[in-house]
Formats: structure tokens, C-alpha cells, sequence
């Protein structure tokens, strides 16, 4: 009994230790579970919540989970022993993360140096990263970070780095960063901060540099920045920073570099600048900043680069700045600056890049100028330099860029110029220089670009050219040389340019010349060359121009010309082919102008040239093309600019398929043996600007209705046609004419009555015009009066009643300099109120003028062509006449101006309105003169300085100093220099033509002014120009603000759409190849169209919730403008991008650097 209660003591024992083992066993679980789960540290938690809101798409954070206790071995995350696993380093940078920071930031309390550089993060700065109370370092650049700098930023007392850079953060610079005391490096550049300066930054004494460029910071620099003594670096470049430079700046002792370009800053540059003796770099180009250079500048013994271009700077080039011993780079370049260059400057040790190019500097280069003994790249063009070059430039041993042309330099080259230095680039064009190449120029064999066009140069080419084997550019042309073609040039293996056009060279062309396999350009024109052109063209299998006309080339067109397969442009006129027309050149799939004219081709225009979709121009007028006009021809609808077949046998009726080509502008028949009526189809050719089938045997009635509404009785000239434009009424019997039955046949007296109306017509013109001459210069009626008969040397008046020339000469108080309101390449302009108190402009252009017009050339061009406009946006002719070795012009005065003037003004106040009003305006102007006066007219000088502005800002294109008439029936090209630094399309360098796609893209340089509110001419190391400047800017993406004008309203979508279409317009314009651009009167259509507000304002909340806009034949859509337009060769896309950049893309999709 006692050992059965002992058995069943001893189980119940046993159960109870069971019972305890589960019950500790689950104790632990428990523990161990609980420790997982709420055994992370408070750092870890935190870490953890900015992970959830991050998106890591390549699992860089993958190691950091909950099971861990301490997040100190997690990617990216350091902590010190010593602060017992507290975070003390989280550097997350170059992990492609996106998303947002979390505001748990805040709980790193231990926290010294947080770096989340280099994502993709977004949202705003959370202000809870104030409470980081230890923070060193803190790193958030280069992400998309949008909102505000929050003012929380300001308690981070132990902040040393605070980088922010290359984010889209908007609104001011707070305040509150100027209680960060311990604060040395402030990056906050390439983002979009507006609003003043914080007087506060002079709390700053330990900051050493602040970058705050490429935002819309504006108004003044605050003087109290002189509180920040140990200030080293002070960037605030592309601003809107306004006002003077502070003299106060002179006492920052430690500064080394003080770069506040691009900005609206004006006055002087404070001479207390010189007491900055530590300054390495000045960088104050692109502003307002005028007056003269203050000669302390010269006296800063380490200054290594002085950029200063691009302002207003007026006087002399200050003779201490020979005194600049450390100086490398002195850039004085786009200002006013006079008088002659210093000596000094050639004495500097260590400089290396001198660029003083477009001022005003006159006298001689100096001597020494090849003596100085770094100089590797010396650019003085555009200036009024004289005399020879300087024999000592042959000495220099490290010249590498040479850079003068247009001047008026004269005398002979140096004839061993490039024989001691690595020369790569000479350009002397534009001047007055004679003697003979010289044969040493390319003596290092390092010479890639060798421009000599428009001197007075005589000699043949050396021979020594031909062995430099480095060579890419040779021109020479419109010089004087002579000689023979050297079959040596086959030597020239990566020679891509030849131009030798406009010469006396004579001779073959050797047929080595096939063997240039890099040659694109060879212009060989305007010479004596004789004999066949060598088949071995067809060698040349990267040639896009080639140009042989007018010399006396014989024989046969080479058929292996159609090898040339990337052929675009094709001159062979004025030259003495013979034979037929080759078929093969139907292989130029990529011609787009095609001229034969004037030769002694005969047979049949070939089918073949149906092959040729790109062609645009094609010109085989005055030859003696026989048979019919093939009907193929209307099947190439690319044909645009020309069609011109006049002056050869052709007979047989006019196709009918002519009236598909609905983008044709000129179609010339004329001087044929055509026959049969003139087909109803041509009706359809509504873009014909020039149309002409005289003297055919045409006959039966003229349509009315389409074309031939606008036409007049000259088209249709020695043929026997009736009705329609011609003033002869067609007989019931001759409604339905039989072919070859001339209707005039029987028509004598109706034929006299056209020519005494036409003799009388003329007869009263021209005795209007003597009555109005006569009228308007009169003799005044005083002696001692300044005009009289003799000062009068020609006369021509557009009459305006009670204007006499007297009135004119006491209006601008006998032109003196005070009336002065412009002044121009072709003359002064002066202003004048007449007696009845109207305001005028009277231009006064003297006799004799330097450039390649002559006085009388250019006052006869400009009168016939003003003369006979009355256009709402061109300048009116009010009157002329000329005045004592002088002409004068007077036109309607313009009160606000030239656009240029007020684009770079600091305060412009244009909005974008307004520059949309002008773009439109100046667009119908030139639309009108290429469009609607024939024969067309070429501005030739397009910028924004010929575009004035009336009281209303309503734009008036003027200044007809180089605008030539040109009769497209012959040809639609001249040849004279023309146009502005910065606006002159590319091809005009190496063909020398101006034609109508010249002035429309220097009218996309002036819409490009207009969007980003820069100057045409960009520094070289951007560019060099606008056009490059606007697409390599694309290219890399850029914000909004970094292109277009941020003296502009950017917030507003409407605007930037608008903008983005108008780019896209300036973008086409500015095409490298001529055949891309669109005409003016498509350029009008599209700026238009481009106008979206009418469009935004009847939108209904349904499109707007849609975020879909419809534009025309094109679409805006999250904020990227696609368009389509059928008349242009390709599509654009220009996009402003989530993150407020632009970008531009071809029809494929790819960013296209070259080609919008």
C-alpha cells in the first residue's frame, strides 16, 4: 500500500517535470520570437522604414531585414564601436534608387554623415532631417528632389558639407542657413531656386564655398557676404542676379575664384577687385557689365583665366594686364573695347589662349605677337585690324590656332608660317591679303583647317599643300590663284572640303581626284577648267556637294557619277556638256537639287529621275533637251523649290501629273515647242510663287479658278491661248480649240491693243516717277540754304506730300552725331521729326562701301526691293534720294527699337506673349518677301537687330542693306558675302550660296534668341554658337529653366507648351541641311498653329482630367510634343520630361545630336 502510493508519488513527479519542460521549451520560443520581432534597434527600425519607402530595383538593400539585431553590417551602413551600435554612417549613393526620403530620417539622432547622392529619389526634403543635431555631411544631390530647402535645415549646427546639387528643388535660399555657423561647403547648383540671396550667408564665417549657379536666383549679391572671411570659392554663374558687383567683395582676402556669369549684372567692374590677390579665376562674361576695365584688374599676381567676354565693355584694352605673369586663358572677347591691342599681352609667360575676337580694336597685331611662349590659340577676328601679319608669328613655336579673318588685314602670309609650330587651324578670310600661300603652312604636317577665301591671294596652290596629309578644310576660294589642279592632291587622304571656286585656275581636272575617298565637299566653280570631267568622280563615294559650273568643261557627263551614292547637290551648269543626259544619275537617290542648265545636252530628259524622291530642285533649263516632258516628273513630289526646263526643243503637250506637284514654287516652261492647251490640273499648284510658259505654241482657253487667279498675262507670253489671265476673250469657235491652231493667228488688232496698253501703262509709271523726283528733291528756295541742285547727284522719291529734302537735313540738324540711333554694316541711322511733327528714320549710306556690294549696288538693291513692299510687318520706304555723295533712305521711325535691344537687356519686358507676337509678325514679313514679291526677295541679314518694334511691339523686319533681287527663273543662289556672325547657315561656308532656306535659318537662330533670351554667338567650348549651344543642351537632357529664358513665366504649362512648339519650329529651321528646312510660308503655319491658349481655354474638364491637348496635326501629351507634318522630310519630337527636362528625337526614336 505505502510503495503503491510511493510508484504513484513518483509518477505525478515525473508528469510535473514533463509539464515544466514543454512549459520552458514554449517560454523560449516565445522569447526567441519576441526577440525577433521587437529586438531590432531603434536605428534599425528607422533604416528600415526609409527602405519602405524606397524602390531598390536591383536589391542593394536586400541585407537589411528585421532578424538582424543591429543594422551595422547592413549595405551602405557604418557604425563605430565606440557609440555601442549606433548608425553612424548611411551612404546609400550610386544605388539607383527611387522613390521618397522617409521622415524617420529624422531618428538617427547619432547620425554624422547621411549620402543618398546619385538616385532617382523624388518628393521633398523632409524638414524632420533638422532634428540630426550631429549631421557632418549630408549628400542629396544629383536626384529629382522637388519643394522647398526646408528652414529645419538650419538647426544642423554641426553641418560642415551640405550638397543639394542637380535636383529640381524650387523657392528661396531659407534664411536659416545662416545659423549653420560651422557650415564650409554649400552646393546648391543646377536646380531651380529663386527668390533673393539671404543677407543671413554673412553669418557664414567658416564657409569657404558656396556654388549656387544654374538656377533663377535673383536681385542683388548682398554685401554682407563680406562677413565670410575665409570665402574661397563664390559661384553663383546663370542667375538672374541684378545690380552692380559689390566693391565690398574686394575684402574677401582668401578668394579664389569668383564666377558670376551669365547673370543681369550691370555698372562698372569695381576696381577694389584688385585687392583680391589670391583671385585664380574671374569669370564675368555674359552680363550687362559696361564701362571701362579697371586697370587693377591687372595687378592680380596668381589670376590664371579672365573671362570677361560678352558684355559692354568700351575703351582700351588696359596696359596692365601685361602684368598678368600667372594669366592662361584672357578672354575680352564680344564687347565694345577700342584702340589697339597692348604689346604686354604677347609677354605673358604662361599665356596660353588669347581670344579678343568681334570689339572694335584697330591699329596693327602687334610684332611680338609670335614671341609670346605659351600661346597656342590666338583669335582676333571681327575687328578692324590693319596692316600686315606680323613676321614673328612665322617664330612662334607653339601656335596651334590662328584665328583673324575679317578684318582688313593686307600685305603678304609670313612665308614660314607654320614651319616652327604644330599649327591644326589658320583662318585669315575676309580680308584684303595678297602675295602667295605659303608654301611652309603645313611644314609640321599637323594642319587640319586652312581657310583663305575672299583675299586678294595670286600664285597656284603650293605644291607643299598637297603632301599635308593631316589636311581636312582647304579653302581658297575668291582669291586670284591660278594654275593647274595637281594630281598630287591625291596625297590628301582625309582632306573632307576642297573650295577652290571663284579663281583663274585652269587646266584638267586630274582625274586623281578620285581618289580623295573622304572628300564631301568639292567646289570647283567659276574657273577656266576645260576638257571632261574625270569619271573618276564616281570614285568618291561620301561626296554630298559638288559644284563645276561655270568653267569650260566639254564633252560628256560622266555616267559614274550615279556611284556617288550620298550625293545631295549637283551643279554642272554654264558649262559645255554635250551628249544626253545620263540615266544613271536616277541612282542619286539623295539629290535634292539637281542643276544642268546651260549647256549642250540633248536627247530626252531620262525616266529615270523618278528614282529621285528627295529631289527638290531640278533645273536643266537652257540646253537642247528634245521629245517630251516625261510625265514621271510629276510623280517626284518632293519637287519644291524648281522645276525648270525652259530654253530647250521640248514638245508635245504639258503632262497633266505637273498638277500633283503640290509644294512646287517655281515651274518654268517657257521657250519650248509645247503645244496643246495648258493642262486644268495645274490649277492645283497652289505654293507656285513663279510660273512661266511664254513663248511656246500653247493655245485653246486658260483656266480661272486655283493658280490662275493670280496669275497675269506675262506667264503666258507669245502663245495662242485666251481667257483666264489673259485679257483676250476666247470666240464660241475657239472654246474647244483644235490643237496647233494658234488663237492669235487672226487676232492682230486685239494683240496692238495689249501693247499700247502695256506701253502706256509704262509710259505713266515712269512719268509718275520723274514728276515725284522732281517734286520731292527740289531746288530749295534760299542760296545759303544746305541743299541745293548740285548736292543732288540722283534722285528717285516715293512722293509723301510736303516733305522736301531740306526738311530732312534741318530735322537731323545736318546729320549730326546726336540724331545718331543705329549704325550698321551699310550706313547710319538718324532720327528726324519733320515739320507736321512725325517721327522718321533716315538711313545715310556713303558712296563708297568695303564690302563685296558697291555703294551703288547696294542703294539700287535696297530701292527696288523696299520700293515696291507694303507689307503690315516691313519697314516702309517713305522716300529716297541721294545728297552730297551720300543716299539717303527714310522710313517709317520705329519707337521701341531693335528686338535684339531688348533681349539683352537685364529687366527684358518682353513676356513670352509678346515674343510669340514677334516671332509671328517677323515670320509673315519674310514670308511675304519669299513668297509674295516676284521675283522673291532674300533678306540675306535676318537677326534680331533687323527686327524694330513699333509702340504696340508689333514687329517690322527692316534693313534691306543686302538684299539682293534674285530671278528664280534663272537661279534661285547668289554668291556676295552676307549675313551676321552667328545667324549664317553652315552651308554658306562652304558653297557660298544665299538662298531663301539661308535667311529661314537664321530666322531659327532669331526664335531660338527668343526662347532661351541668349545672344547668337556662345563660347567655344558650348558650342561656339546658339544652334549647337540649344541642341547639345538637349541632348544631355537639360531642365527647362537651363534653356529657355528664366526671365520668363516657366511655371505656366500653357506657356512652356507653346515654348516647346516654337522649338520645335526653331529646330527645323536650324537643320544642317538646307532641303530640310521648311519654307516661310510653312515656318508661318506652323508658329500658328503653335499658339495653345485659344485652344486651353475651351478645353473642357473632361480633356483636362485626360492631361491630352490637341495641337493641330500634332499632340502634347504628359508633357512631350510629337508632330507630324507631312510637307517636312521628318518628324520631330521635343519633350519636356517628368523631371522638366527637354530632349529631341527623330522619327525613330533616337536623340539625334546632328539632325532635329
Amino acid at each position: 500500500m505505502t510503495r503503491g502510493r510511493e510508484t504513484l508519488g513518483d509518477d505525478a513527479m515525473k508528469g510535473e517535470r514533463r509539464l515544466l519542460g514543454w512549459a520552458l521549451a514554449v517560454s523560449l520560443v516565445a522569447l526567441l520570437s519576441c526577440r525577433s520581432c521587437c529586438g531590432l534597434s531603434p536605428d534599425g527600425i528607422a533604416l528600415l522604414e526609409l527602405k519602405a519607402s524606397l524602390n531598390d530595383p536591383y536589391g542593394h538593400l536586400r541585407d537589411w531585414n528585421s532578424e538582424d539585431e543591429f543594422p551595422c553590417e547592413w549595405t551602405g551602413v557604418f557604425c563605430p564601436s565606440s557609440l555601442q551600435h549606433r548608425v553612424w554612417d548611411v551612404d546609400l549613393s550610386e544605388k539607383n534608387l527611387s522613390g521618397t526620403i522617409s521622415s524617420s530620417i529624422g531618428k538617427l539622432v547619432a547620425l554624422r554623415n547621411l549620402n543618398l547622392s546619385s538616385n532617382r529619389l523624388t518628393g521633398h526634403i523632409p524638414p524632420e532631417i533638422g532634428g540630426l543635431s550631429r549631421l557632418v555631411f549630408l549628400d542629396l544631390s544629383t536626384n529629382n528632389l522637388t519643394g522647398n530647402i526646408p528652414g529645419d535645415i538650419g538647426k544642423l549646427r554641426a553641418l560642415v558639407s551640405l550638397s543639394l546639387m542637380n535636383n529640381n528643388l524650387q523657392g528661396p535660399i531659407p534664411t536659416e542657413i545662416g545659423q549653420m555657423r560651422n557650415l564650409e561647403e554649400l552646393l546648391c547648383y543646377t536646380n531651380n531656386l529663386t527668390g533673393p540671396l539671404p543677407a543671413s550667408l554673412g553669418n557664414l564665417k567658416h564657409l569657404r564655398t558656396i556654388r549656387a549657379g544654374q538656377n533663377a536666383i535673383g536681385g542683388p549679391i548682398p554685401v554682407e557676404l563680406v562677413g565670410c572671411e575665409n570665402l574661397m570659392f563664390f559661384g553663383f554663374a546663370q542667375n538672374k542676379l541684378t545690380g552692380g558687383i559689390p566693391p565690398q567683395l574686394g575684402r574677401l582676402k582668401n578668394l579664389t575664384q569668383l564666377v558670376i556669369w551669365d547673370n543681369l549684372l550691370e555698372g562698372t567692374i569695381p576696381p577694389q577687385l584688385g585687392n583680391l590677390k589670391q583671385l585664380r579665376l574671374l569669370a564675368l562674361y555674359r552680363n550687362e557689365l559696361g564701362g571701362r576695365i579697371p586697370p587693377e584688374i591687372g595687378y592680380l599676381p596668381l589670376l590664371e583665366k579672365l573671362y570677361i567676354y560678352s558684355n559692354n565693355f568700351e575703351g582700351p584694352i588696359p596696359e596692365s594686364f601685361g602684368n598678368l605673369t600667372s594669366a592662361r586663358e584672357i578672354d575680352l572677347s564680344e564687347n565694345d573695347l577700342v584702340g589697339n591691342i597692348p604689346e604686354s599681352l604677347f609677354r605673358l609667360p604662361n599665356l596660353r589662349l588669347l581670344h579678343l575676337f568681334e570689339n572694335n580694336l584697330s591699329g596693327t597685331i602687334p610684332w611680338s605677337a609670335g614671341l609670346a611662349p605659351s600661346l597656342e590659340i590666338l583669335d582676333l577676328s571681327l575687328n578692324y585690324l590693319t596692316g600686315s601679319l606680323p613676321t614673328s608669328l612665322q617664330e612662334s613655336s607653339s601656335l596651334t590656332k590662328i584665328q583673324l579673318f575679317s578684318n582688313e588685314l593686307s600685305g603678304d602670309i609670313p612665308p614660314l608660317l607654320g614651319n616652327s609650330c604644330t599649327l591644326t587651324i589658320l583662318e585669315l578670310s575676309y580680308n584684303s591679303i595678297t602675295g602667295r600661300i605659303p608654301p611652309k603652312v603645313c611644314a609640321m604636317g599637323s594642319l587640319i583647317l586652312l581657310h583663305l577665301s575672299y583675299n586678294r591671294l595670286t600664285g597656284t596652290i603650293p605644291k607643299e599643300i598637297f603632301d599635308c596629309l593631316s589636311l581636312e578644310q582647304l579653302y581658297v576660294d575668291f582669291n586670284f590663284l591660278s594654275g593647274e589642279l595637281l594630281l598630287e592632291v591625291r596625297a590628301l587622304q582625309n582632306l573632307q572640303q576642297l573650295d577652290i571656286r571663284s579663281n583663274q585656275f585652269s587646266g584638267i581636272i586630274p582625274s586623281e581626284i578620285g581618289e580623295l575617298s573622304q572628300l564631301q565637299v568639292l567646289s570647283i566653280a567659276e574657273n577656266h577648267f576645260v576638257k571632261t570631267l574625270p569619271k573618276e568622280i564616281g570614285l568618291l563615294s561620301e561626296l554630298v556637294f559638288l559644284n563645276v559650273s561655270c568653267n569650260s568643261l566639254t564633252g560628256l557627263i560622266p555616267v559614274e557619277i550615279g556611284n556617288c551614292s550620298r550625293l545631295q547637290q549637283l551643279d554642272l551648269s554654264r558649262n559645255f556638256f554635250s551628249g544626253s543626259f545620263p540615266t544613271e544619275i536616277g541612282s542619286l537617290i539623295s539629290i535634292s537639287a539637281l542643276v544642268a542648265a546651260e549647256n549642250h545636252i540633248e536627247g530626252s530628259i531620262p525616266d529615270t529621275l523618278i528614282n529621285c524622291q528627295k529631289l527638290q530642285e531640278l533645273h536643266l533649263g537652257g540646253n537642247y533637251f528634245t521629245g517630251y516632258i516625261p510625265s514621271s516628273l510629276g510623280k517626284i513630289s518632293s519637287l519644291k523649290y524648281g522645276l525648270n526646263l525652259s530654253h530647250n526643243a521640248l514638245i508635245g503637250r504639258i503632262p497633266d501629273e505637273l498638277g500633283k506637284l503640290q509644294y512646287l514654287q517655281i515651274l518654268d516652261l517657257s521657250t519650248n515647242r509645247l503645244t496643246g492647251q495648258v493642262p486644268v490640273s495645274l490649277a492645283n499648284l497652289t505654293s507656285i510663287i513663279y510660273f512661266n510658259v511664254s513663248n511656246n505654241q500653247l493655245s485653246g482657253q486658260l483656266p480661272s479658278t486655283g493658280l490662275f487667279a493670280r496669275l497675269n498675262e506675262s506667264s503666258f507670253y507669245n502663245n495662242s491661248v485666251c481667257g483666264g489671265p489673259v485679257p483676250v476673250a476666247c470666240p464660241p469657235a475657239v472654246v474647244m480649240p483644235v490643237p496647233m491652231t494658234p488663237v492669235w493667228k487672226d487676232s492682230s488688232v486685239s494683240a496692238a491693243a495689249v501693247v499700247g496698253i502695256i506701253a502706256g501703262v509704262v509710259g505713266g509709271a515712269l512719268l509718275m516717277i520723274l514728276i515725284g523726283a522732281c517734286w520731292f528733291c527740289r531746288r530749295p528756295p534760299s542760296a545759303r540754304q544746305v541743299a541745293s541742285e548740285k548736292d543732288i547727284d540722283e534722285t528717285i522719291f516715293l512722293p509723301r506730300a510736303g516733305v522736301t529734302l531740306q526738311d530732312i537735313v534741318t530735322a537731323t540738324e545736318n546729320f549730326s552725331d546726336e540724331k545718331v540711333i543705329g549704325k550698321g554694316a551699310c550706313g547710319t541711322v538718324y532720327k528726324a521729326q519733320m515739320p507736321g511733327g512725325q517721327l522718321i528714320a533716315v538711313k545715310k549710306v556713303a558712296t563708297h562701301l568695303d564690302s563685296g556690294l558697291t555703294q551703288h549696288d547696294s542703294f539700287t538693291a535696297e530701292i527696288k526691293t523696299l520700293g515696291k513692299i507694303r507689307h503690315r510687318n516691313i519697314v516702309k520706304l517713305l522716300g529716297f534720294c541721294s545728297y552730297q555723295g551720300y543716299n539717303l533712305l527714310m522710313y517709317d521711325y520705329m519707337p521701341k527699337g531693335s528686338l535684339g535691344e531688348h533681349l539683352v537687356k537685364k529687366d527684358c519686358e518682353l513676356d513670352w506673349d509678346l515674343r510669340y507676337k514677334i516671332a509671328v509678325g517677323s515670320a509673315e514679313g519674310l514670308e511675304y518677301l519669299h513668297h509674295d514679291c516676284k521675283p522673291l526677295i532674300i533678306h540675306r541679314d535676318i537677326k534680331s537687330n533687323n527686327i524694330l518694334l513699333n509702340e504696340r511691339y508689333e514687329a517690322h523686319v527692316g534693313d534691306f542693306g543686302l538684299a539682293k533681287l534674285i530671278d528664280l527663273a534663272e537661279t534661285k543662289s547668289m554668291s556676295a558675302i552676307a549675313g551676321s556672325y552667328g545667324y549664317i547657315a553652315p552651308e554658306y561656308a562652304y558653297t557660298m550660296n544665299v538662298t531663301e532656306k539661308s535667311d529661314i535659318y537664321s530666322f531659327g537662330v532669331v526664335l531660338l534668341e527668343l526662347l532661351t533670351g541668349r545672344r547668337p554667338i556662345q563660347p567655344v567650348d558650348e558650342g561656339g554658337d546658339l544652334v549647337t549651344w540649344v541642341k547639345e543642351a538637349m541632348q544631355l537632357h537639360k531642365s527647362v529653366s537651363r534653356i529657355f529664358d528664366i526671365r520668363l513665366d516657366l511655371t505656366d504649362v500653357v506657356i512652356i507648351e507653346e515654348m516647346l512648339l516654337v522649338l520645335r519650329v526653331a529646330l527645323f529651321c536650324t537643320s544642317s541641311l538646307p532641303q530640310e528646312r521648311p519654307t516661310m510660308r510653312e515656318v508661318v503655319r506652323m508658329l500658328m498653329e503653335a499658339s495653345t491658349r485659344k485652344a486651353r481655354d475651351s478645353t473642357d474638364s473632361q480633356s483636362e482630367t485626360q492631361g491630352r491637348e490637341s495641337v493641330s496635326d500634332g499632340t502634347i501629351t504628359d508633357g512631350t510634343l510629337t508632330i507630324a507634318d507631312d510637307t517636312l522630310t521628318d518628324s520631330i519630337t521635343v519633350a519636356s520630361d517628368t523631371d522638366n527636362t527637354i530632349s529631341v528625337k527623330d522619327a525613330s526614336g533616337k536623340t539625334n545630336s546632328d539632325k532635329p
